[in-house]
């Protein structure tokens, strides 16, 4: 007995590359892994991959014409991967520390506070100091904003100030990238 497929099913993955017949173009610029074949039509050019053992791959479907590749499929497909996965790892990944006040927060707390700060920056983290008002503590707006700007003047040499402070709902926040170091 058959089952239904599942809601949303469209089947496998399309490839992201054309191989073989499914090449639609009459002729295509050829690039062997020898070297390059010039424009020839696509029969041709899928008959020297099979005799080959290898495929015809398009790799530039907008270009006039088309410019395919005789390799092994399977092989590209992995070295593909293999480039997105590197250019991937190589990506800068932001990351964001968070520090929490309260709109009463004393001097010492705010130091021992500034001094993680300090180290977030340091090692290259964007840093979210925010003030969370809890139950009647909203009517200290004034408070809440007066410290987080006196938090962003002191960490003035370290950072600079992406956001100035904002409220959204009961929590005012501010956010301080790290300087970029001069090489």
């Amino acid at each position: 007995m058959l089952r239904p497929r599942p809601r949303g099913f469209r089947g496998k993955p399309e490839e992201p590359y054309k191989i073989n017949e499914r090449i639609e173009a009459r002729e295509v610029r050829v690039i062997a892994e020898d070297g390059n074949l010039g424009v020839i039509p696509t029969r041709d050019a899928i008959k020297i991959a099979k005799e080959q053992n290898l495929d015809l791959v398009e790799i530039s479907p907008t270009a006039v014409p088309p410019v395919c590749r005789i390799v092994d499929y399977s092989k590209f497909k992995y070295e593909q991967k293999k480039k997105q996965k590197e250019i991937k790892a190589k990506a800068q990944k932001t990351v964001i520390k968070e520090i929490r006040f309260g709109p009463n927060t004393d001097d010492h707390d705010f130091n021992f506070k500034l001094k993680h700060a300090i180290n977030f920056l340091k090692e290259g983290s964007k840093v979210k100091a925010y003030v969370q008002f809890v139950g009647r503590t909203i009517v200290f707006k004034e408070r809440g904003e007066i410290l987080l700007l006196k938090f962003a003047q002191e960490l003035e040499e370290y950072g600079k100030v992406e956001q100035l402070p904002r409220l959204e709902g009961k929590r005012m926040s501010l956010f301080v990238a790290p300087k970029v170091a001069k090489k």
